[in-house]
């Protein structure tokens, strides 16, 4: 679907999750992300880029696990924190995963994604064609409720500084990895939060599209 058909059928509200495919469980309990592997550091700064040409291959349930760790992922559990910082500790983002077979939140605690609709909301993630058809495609939400430390103009910067934290652990972990990624900001608000089922207090920052590379 094109950029220009996505923006007209959002302008009249008819732009729609579709069913998932595919098992829908309402838990998937990840495996141990592998902490040993990829890339050394420079290595993977050095290959770093954005690519928007994916194949539809799904990501194997190990690269998910380890894809979402490197995200956000808690990598100090005696004090809970993560990979990703944020302001005063607040974790105020929440990473929604648009896969084939449903609409799921990563919960970086039990390390597992929890259910939130058994629909495959990928093309609602941009308006671009290829997040249609990628494997994955992951929405950074900031839960403004969480941030209570922090001045209410201070907000979405705050925001905005830790999904882009979490988006550039994920460009290392692609690039150390040889998957292909590109974040992105244009996207049907409304429509998506509608997918997502968001309060009020919770806004959408980012989205970013995961997968191997087309050639």
């Amino acid at each position: 679907m094109s950029l220009v058909t996505k923006w007209f059928l959002g302008q009249m509200g008819r732009l729609h999750a579709r069913p998932a495919s595919g098992p829908a469980e309402a838990r998937i309990t990840l495996p141990a992300p592998d902490r040993a592997g990829g890339a050394p550091l420079m290595q993977a700064l050095a290959r770093r880029h954005s690519e928007r040409e994916f194949s539809p291959e799904p990501l194997s349930e190990q690269q998910l696990s380890d894809l979402l760790w490197a995200a956000d992922g808690i990598n100090r559990p005696d004090i809970r924190e993560h990979t990703a910082p944020s302001a005063m500790n607040a974790q105020e983002i929440d990473i929604y995963v648009a896969l084939a077979r449903g609409l799921f939140r990563y919960d970086p605690e039990p390390h597992t994604l929890e259910r939130v609709a058994a629909t495959d909301a990928r093309a609602l993630t941009g308006l671009q064609d290829f997040v249609d058809a990628a494997p994955l495609d992951l929405v950074y939400v900031a839960e403004y409720q969480r941030m209570k430390l922090i001045p209410e103009p201070s907000r979405a910067i705050y925001a905005a500084v830790c999904a882009g934290a979490i988006a550039q652990n994920v460009y290392l972990y692609c690039a150390s990895t040889g998957l292909a990624t590109v974040v992105r900001g244009l996207f049907d608000a409304a429509a998506l939060a509608s997918a997502l089922g968001l309060a009020p207090h919770q806004h959408i920052v980012l989205a970013q599209t995961v997968g191997r590379p087309a050639r």
